[in-house]
């Protein structure tokens, strides 16, 4: 399986059960307005440290896998959310499937790819530098 295919699925899982989760919280509990907030500094959390293994473990094209990887999870995940809260939540139509596939999946792909840049960039800080490889040569 590619590795860019196993990130866009589970991002894309994980961006559709987050925005159901919280459409959950905000259906049942209203007055829970810190919930989005958190959600989404744990999605960024999950990018950044995923971004960072993959330097760490010196994935080769992890930028393209990771790039390939945001423009997949994007409409995959605005769909997996539009159906469970069509499912879970409440009566939504398939006049927000539109709105998910379009302005939710530019969104969540630019959630995807910014924070695990940054993870790439802070493995590059954390990978410790070998003498002996090939990285560490002019």
């Amino acid at each position: 399986m590619r590795p860019w295919f196993v990130r866009a699925l589970w991002m894309g899982l994980l961006h559709g059960a987050v925005q159901t989760g919280v459409a959950a919280v905000g259906v049942r509990s209203p007055e829970a307005s810190s919930i989005r907030p958190i959600a989404l500094g744990l999605l960024i959390v999950a990018a950044v440290l995923w971004g960072a293994v993959d330097t760490l473990r010196d994935l080769d094209g992890r930028g393209m896998q990771w790039f390939i990887a945001s423009l997949i999870a994007g409409p995959f995940a605005g769909a997996l959310g539009v159906i469970g809260s069509a499912l879970l939540v409440d009566q939504t139509g398939q006049e927000a499937l539109w709105v998910a596939l379009t302005g939710g999946a530019a969104f969540t792909a630019l959630l995807v790819l910014a924070p695990a840049g940054l993870g790439m960039l802070l493995g590059g800080f954390l990978a410790k530098e070998d003498p002996a490889s090939p990285r560490s040569r002019p």
